[in-house]
């Protein structure tokens, strides 16, 4: 078995359209579908983890929440990567929750539940929450970036970057030991 890929879901596996409460709205971005395909082809638990504050926010229900994530999960599976856990955090970011990342708790909740170690994990996100979610673990993190930097404009300091998932998973691919924990994924020489 490969090592757990916990990914963030806005702007990283589906296009962001801003607190998204719309199952019909979801799409894959660019190299996603495939990213996906090859990290489960390659025995990759697949993890999502996301924020979600529209809910706590008052823009949505958790019902048009969990509605999106039933077709988020429908869409994974008809692309041939299953997920193994899908995580989210409701709260707005003022209540000051420790499931909201860059906070661990929904990364530990993952963890316990599925039975690794966080720090095994690649953590895959356009965000800088998501790069600091993954450094608080010791888990080796990807930056998923057209643009070259974190899409929330804050900076980031990921171990790589990618300009999309099928990059993400041929960086995990080349690496000869993804899964040691605390460390960098290593390229092969």
């Amino acid at each position: 078995m490969g090592c757990p890929v916990i990914l963030d879901r806005d702007g990283t596996i589906v296009v962001d359209d801003g607190y998204l409460h719309d199952p019909a709205r979801l799409r894959f971005l660019p190299g996603a579908a495939e990213g996906l395909q090859m990290l489960h082809a390659a025995g990759h638990p697949l993890i999502v983890i996301s924020n979600q504050s529209g809910v706590g926010r008052g823009l949505f229900t958790l019902a048009q929440l969990e509605a999106v994530n039933r077709r988020f999960v429908a869409m994974l599976q008809e692309a041939g990567a299953p997920l193994s856990g899908l995580y989210f955090c409701p709260h707005d970011p003022r209540q000051g929750c420790a499931c909201r990342k860059p906070n661990t708790a929904l990364l530990l909740r993952a963890a316990a539940e599925l039975d690794f170690a966080p720090s095994t994990g690649v953590v895959i996100g356009d965000k800088s929450s998501d790069i600091e979610l993954g450094t608080r673990v010791g888990a080796t993190t990807i930056l998923v970036t057209a643009a070259g930097s974190a899409s929330d404009g804050r900076p980031a300091r990921p171990d790589y970057t990618a300009r999309d998932l099928a990059e993400a998973a041929r960086i995990i691919a080349q690496a000869r030991a993804p899964c040691a924990p605390g460390t960098a994924l290593e390229e092969d020489a």
